[in-house]
């Protein structure tokens, strides 16, 4: 288990490295009336994960002396299907993307996972469904003057951009 852990921890530190490097291509930082630069979402999220993989580290070294189960499975049966069940969700998510946006297909993730996945009531599921949508277009199409894909949707959206922008 431990073993998994570091690995892990250390692949996903060299990616995220990759991805502080790749991203400082482009400007990271704020640019005056526009918003951030193009590198710097995936810049700033890739140094949250370098830290992470950090804190991974020094609990794993920490416990170093503690005894180590070998004989437990790093993934369970349930565990791997879980994991199947979210690694589904998300990629049928990214290709919704493309067809009806993001103000559609995140609902509909964040609908599916809490309801299905969370086992959550829909009072719950329905308010965090709807308020994440919202709360994702006035962050970044109005804030941050970034827009997401629309894809089909995108008709519905230029009465909020006549009233806002």
């Amino acid at each position: 288990m431990r073993r998994a852990e570091l690995i892990m921890a250390t692949l996903m530190a060299a990616f995220s490295l990759y991805t502080m490097w790749k991203s400082a291509e482009l400007e990271i930082g704020w640019i005056p009336n526009e918003g951030p630069g193009g590198g710097a979402f995936p810049f700033w999220l890739a140094v949250g994960m370098l830290i992470c993989c950090m804190l991974i580290f020094i609990r794993q070294f920490r416990q170093a002396n503690e005894p180590v189960d070998s004989q437990k499975s790093y993934m369970d049966r349930q565990t791997v299907v879980l994991f199947a069940l979210v690694a589904g969700s998300l990629t049928v998510t990214i290709v919704l993307i493309n067809f009806v946006g993001v103000y559609v297909a995140i609902p509909l993730f964040m609908a599916f996972y809490l309801r299905v996945i969370g086992s959550h009531r829909w009072l719950l599921t329905g308010s965090i469904a709807t308020a994440t949508p919202l709360l994702l277009f006035f962050f970044f199409e109005i804030a941050l003057k970034i827009t997401l894909p629309k894809g089909i949707t995108e008709p519905m959206f230029y009465p909020l951009y006549s009233m806002f922008l």
